[in-house]
């Protein structure tokens, strides 16, 4: 008995999920991005708290090893709990469109709501994660805003090349992760994946929509300008910023990430056929 499926049989896999996802309910999409969201976004906080209380001049490296290590506990909330997660469907409504010949309509709901219900389910969890006081130790707060205002000051090019980068890398660890037949074998496939992303300092669209949102609560707050009077990091990232110079390139560099480089590909290395 084969411990993974072969790679055919994954893109299959792929192919009937992009189908499934077809057929889902206007609030069932809208509450899994919500959630998927959530998710990401408490990996996204668990980061933040372990890396923000490893000093870059004393780890080095090593800080985001850790950022990376821990991250993707969030991914894996998607998967095993169940999410609709916008990265995950840049591969996975192409490959349904190519296999099953899912409308464009479809395709594009799907896409679109669930951009949609990620973005509300990751600020709110950023705003709740502020409010709650979890991030309010002096080091995690410089670092959150730190990352924040690191973000959205990237060039165009850069943040969508990066969002190529991570999507290729995030959807990559999903059709492995489908590979496996139980949830232990499908944790271990995904997590050097994702480390890997987080670690090399690539772009996911829906991280950023807590990175993001989370520096500028953080950074806007009274308690915040006492850090920065004691040399923290003022905040720069601005919410017209998240969108227009970050969320717009990385979203496309996500989508062609997925759809091209994990999805496409996949179905065209394997030589499947529409049905």
């Amino acid at each position: 008995m084969n411990v993974v499926k072969s790679s055919a049989e994954t893109m299959e896999a792929v192919c009937n999920v992009g189908l499934a996802k077809s057929k889902m309910t206007f609030s069932s999409n809208l509450i899994l991005a919500f959630l998927a969201g959530a998710y990401i976004g408490f990996g996204s906080l668990l980061a933040l708290r372990i890396a923000g209380g490893l000093p870059l001049d004393a780890w080095g490296s090593m800080q985001r090893l850790v950022f990376g290590g821990v991250f993707p506990c969030g991914l894996l909330l998607v998967l095993l709990a169940g999410a609709d997660l916008f990265t995950g469907d840049c591969m996975f409504m192409p490959s349904g469109v190519a296999k099953h010949g899912v409308g464009l309509d479809k395709f594009f709901r799907i896409l679109i709501l669930a951009w949609i219900g990620n973005l509300i389910g990751s600020v709110v969890l950023a705003w709740l994660g502020q409010y709650s006081g979890l991030m309010n130790d002096p080091a995690t707060a410089r670092y959150a805003v730190g990352v924040a205002n690191g973000k959205v000051a990237l060039p165009f090019g850069v943040a969508f090349v990066r969002g190529i980068f991570c999507n290729w890398l995030v959807c990559l660890a999903i059709y492995m992760a489908l590979s496996a037949s139980d949830g232990v074998s499908k944790a271990v496939l995904l997590w050097p994946p994702i480390t890997a992303f987080v670690a090399l300092g690539f772009e996911h669209s829906v991280a950023n929509m807590t990175f993001v949102p989370l520096g500028i609560f953080i950074g806007s707050s009274e308690s915040y300008a006492a850090l920065v009077a004691d040399g923290a990091p003022a905040l720069t990232a601005t919410w017209s910023g998240l969108f227009v110079n970050n969320l717009i390139p990385v979203t496309l560099g996500n989508f062609i990430g997925g759809a091209v480089f994990v999805g496409l590909a996949y179905y065209v290395a394997n030589g499947l056929k529409k049905a």
